[in-house]
């Protein structure tokens, strides 16, 4: 609170004025707090995905991803997970919804098989709703010549 002297006497009067500079600083503060926080809340698992001639859609909020690395390890978000353990590890994210989708992306060096395999554990899981992650571009082949 503050106070001022006017000319009429010698009255204090309160000044009615928000302080805005703990306002202030209390917002940056947040800033940086939000600016170091949102880099390490994306998956970091590195794969070399191939490219595709898709139209993208609308990721969701927070999206469930399932990779196929390239030693045919699978990893549910970023930690690595056996594969006898991944019902139990898909039930732990997903706490049981089996009507959430599932992001699955696999390294292009990959084998055809060994992620139909993968498609196969998820289903047998009870997880129907699989969505196949790939780089946006266009693929060779659909007109478009080798560079």
């Amino acid at each position: 609170m503050a106070g001022r002297l006017q000319d009429d006497g010698d009255e204090l009067v309160e000044t009615h004025e928000i302080n805005v500079t703990p306002f202030i600083d209390v917002m940056l503060v947040l800033l940086i707090i939000f600016m170091v926080a949102a880099p390490l809340s994306t998956v970091d698992v590195p794969v070399d995905l191939p490219v595709s001639s898709a139209e993208p859609k609308k990721k969701p909020d927070k999206p469930l991803y399932l990779t196929v690395k390239q030693d045919l390890t699978l990893a549910l978000g970023n930690d690595t997970v056996p594969r006898s353990q991944i019902a139990f590890a898909l039930d732990d994210a997903t706490e049981a919804d089996r009507l959430q989708r599932v992001f699955l992306r696999a390294d292009k060096t990959v084998p055809y098989g060994e992620l139909m395999e993968v498609m196969n554990l998820l289903r047998a899981a009870g997880y129907l709703k699989v969505a196949l992650v790939g780089l946006e571009g266009t693929a060779v082949g659909q007109g478009q010549a080798a560079p």
